[in-house]
């Protein structure tokens, strides 16, 4: 596992199976600018493939989760005549990451602990769970800027809230308090400010403690059930089943509950 001090934008540490990627970027609420991009992107390659690493969690340093883009490196190219090349930003500086989180076997964790907003908060809606502390805010804001929801926005907001609440947010670009988030399904959970890492690390123990295989399959089968039809999704689920059943780790856990004891998987 690399350590932090590779690192400029993010902070990387791992213990006891839970890989945590911090974005350190306090003084600007963590803004993404190209640097990040980059780091970003090796970070989460480093934590897919390393396999001391169960379960990946994503939070920001200070009060902040991210702001999304770092508007201030913008500043000296908007002047008059400039026309931007932000589809191409995207699919240079965006897309990968969005795909690795979808994509990754592993269970990936948001521990909001401020505001996500703009591709900050696409960062968060592209993980699997999202555990949002008090003062957690999730805001659309894209509209505020003349821009449309990116980074895997327009796909995971309507799958997980709904598409007339997804409409609501998109289009008006209003900001989303905890408790609000978490009515609505957009956040898993909600915790006091300073109770926010021990939820967080409750539930990365307790993924990480988890078949691994089956959670990677479970995250893939959940994922494409979104496009298939029932039909194509059954079988599927008996190809799934087939890989689940031959593993280490569901033999491990019959013979635990004929044993009335406590499964020790191993993640094969």
């Amino acid at each position: 596992m690399s350590t932090a001090t590779e690192f400029k934008t993010i902070e990387l540490n791992c213990s006891e199976g839970i890989g945590t990627i911090t974005i350190n970027r306090p003084d600007v609420l963590n803004a993404f600018n190209d640097d990040f991009s980059v780091e970003f992107i090796s970070a989460l390659k480093q934590m897919s493939k390393d396999a001391e690493v169960r379960v990946v969690v994503i939070t920001g340093a200070g009060r902040a989760f991210s702001s999304g883009q770092d508007l201030g490196d913008l500043e000296r190219k908007y002047v008059p005549g400039h026309v931007p090349a932000l589809g191409e930003d995207l699919k240079k500086r965006y897309d990968p990451w969005v795909k690795l989180i979808r994509t990754m076997d592993k269970p990936v964790i948001a521990s909001v602990n401020g505001v996500a907003a703009g591709a900050g908060c696409s960062l968060a809606l592209a993980c699997d769970i999202r555990i949002a502390s008090e003062h957690a805010k999730f805001i659309e804001v894209f509209i505020n800027v003349g821009l449309i929801p990116d980074s895997g926005s327009t796909w995971m907001l309507p799958r997980i809230i709904g598409l007339g609440r997804a409409m609501e947010l998109c289009m008006t670009g209003r900001p989303v308090k905890a408790e609000e988030a978490l009515s609505m399904g957009l956040a898993n959970q909600v915790v006091p400010a300073d109770e926010l890492d021990a939820a967080t690390h409750a539930m990365a123990a307790r993924l990480a403690s988890l078949p691994g295989k089956a959670l990677s399959l479970t995250k893939r089968l959940l994922n494409e059930s979104l496009e298939r039809s029932l039909t194509d999704q059954l079988q599927a689920e008996a190809f799934a089943q087939e890989t689940a059943g031959r593993t280490k780790d569901h033999f491990e856990g019959v013979t635990a509950f004929l044993q009335k004891r406590t499964p020790e998987f191993v993640g094969e």
